[in-house]
């Protein structure tokens, strides 16, 4: 195979994405590139890849449903689109009263839920919306509004109006609430482009308790945490907190485009015909997926899974050189370093055939697939023991005598 198609082309790409990629193969948690050479996935496309590449699962739903229907206007619902919402809303635990709505990606589901939110400001007449430090609720207008991070929003103000940041801290969501006029605020159960932080103990509970008694929504941003990532369904599930509704994509159709907003109780209510659709969202193909994909995890009991390895990988990483400990719960760990040097350690890794990132200068994530199994735990170990060790000692050299 040559390398024609990074041309013109190529070119192109790269001034968007920053780096072309040249992967043109998967197989289980492995990849392979243009050239042959063959790498260890554990980014899993950023927590796309649940069942890993080309798992026969994902390949025989995608075969089957093109042959027979891929798309139909949202004129229709499907049998597959409703087999879905409703096994969406038995594995978040919705009730009767919950409804799914089904989008392409995380951006979407978030534009939903921000839409949702202004519904419910209408009937309450609360105008501010509330989002987190640290926070990334994606690219388009909306929820960039609610990603505040002056690189991604400065050239593309005006925002949205009345959208306020919120300290990650129970003080801090207290003060705000305190202000009133509150109609909504967003959460991620973990916050993974932030360096896979945690929330502090008892933060939900407490958001909760105030978004009840203000008469504001909880919405929570489940888009990396959610589809079992962290060893549950959905992270909030590992916190005993109801949400008003929640916000799913990545791994829920295991890199098939698909996301979401599943409501809880009288939120379910807020959307009426004509408020909101899309035309791909809940397609046929994309629904089938979605489908089979959450099948296998549940068939094969993959959560289990989810949360043995995670702790493998952590106890795994704990003793390796620039170590200082790891964030996250499940398959979304987040390994922090004594030194701002994560992207010298995913660089060294590349070079040696593993596929991590740094979502910031001192941590590195990994969020594998959830077929991974000893031989993939024990490849993992050894390439990025090594890459860790490549870095430390350059770090040593570097440092006058």
């Amino acid at each position: 195979m040559t390398n024609d198609w990074k041309g013109a082309a190529g070119r192109d790409l790269m001034s968007l994405g920053g780096r072309l990629a040249d992967l043109v193969r998967g197989e289980g948690s492995h990849v392979w590139d243009d050239e042959g050479t063959r790498y260890l996935d554990f980014l899993g496309g950023i927590a796309v890849n649940s069942l890993g590449h080309a798992h026969p699962a994902f390949v025989d739903a995608v075969t089957r449903q093109a042959g027979v229907l891929s798309h139909v206007s949202n004129y229709f619902a499907s049998p597959q689109q409703l087999e879905l919402a409703a096994r969406l809303k038995r594995l978040a635990g919705t009730g009767d009263e919950g409804r799914v709505f089904l989008a392409n990606s995380g951006t979407e589901a978030n534009e939903t839920a921000l839409k949702l939110a202004r519904l419910h400001g209408g009937k309450t007449g609360a105008t501010r919306i509330l989002c987190l430090e640290g926070a990334f609720h994606g690219r388009s207008m909306g929820a960039l509004s609610l990603t505040p991070k002056a690189a991604y929003q400065d050239p593309f103000g005006p925002l949205l109006p009345g959208i306020a940041t919120v300290p990650r801290t129970i003080d801090g969501l207290e003060a705000a609430f305190a202000e009133g006029d509150v109609a909504a605020i967003f959460i991620e159960p973990i916050q993974g482009e932030a360096g896979v932080v945690e929330l502090p103990d008892g933060f939900l509970a407490r958001a909760r308790e105030l978004t009840s008694h203000h008469g504001s929504l909880l919405i929570l941003d489940e888009v990396q945490t959610g589809s079992g990532r962290t060893g549950e369904w959905f992270a909030f599930q590992r916190e005993g907190v109801v949400p008003d509704a929640v916000t799913f994509a990545k791994g829920v159709a295991g890199g098939f485009p698909l996301g979401g907003l599943i409501t809880f109780g009288a939120a379910s209510e807020l959307f009426y015909p004509g408020t909101h659709n899309s035309t791909f969202g809940g397609n046929p193909l994309a629904s089938a997926v979605g489908n089979a994909v959450l099948g296998h995890i549940e068939e094969a009991h993959l959560l289990d899974n989810v949360t043995a390895r995670g702790a493998q990988l952590r106890d795994g990483v704990a003793n390796m050189p620039l170590v200082t400990g790891t964030r996250g719960a499940g398959l979304l760990v987040g390994i922090t370093l004594a030194a701002p040097v994560a992207s010298q350690v995913a660089a060294e890794a590349l070079s040696r055939g593993l596929i991590v990132n740094a979502p910031t200068a001192d941590v590195i994530r990994v969020a594998p697939a959830y077929t991974i199994g000893d031989p993939e735990v024990a490849e993992f170990l050894k390439l990025f023991g090594e890459a860790l060790a490549a870095v430390a000692e350059n770090e040593k050299n570097e440092i006058p005598a």
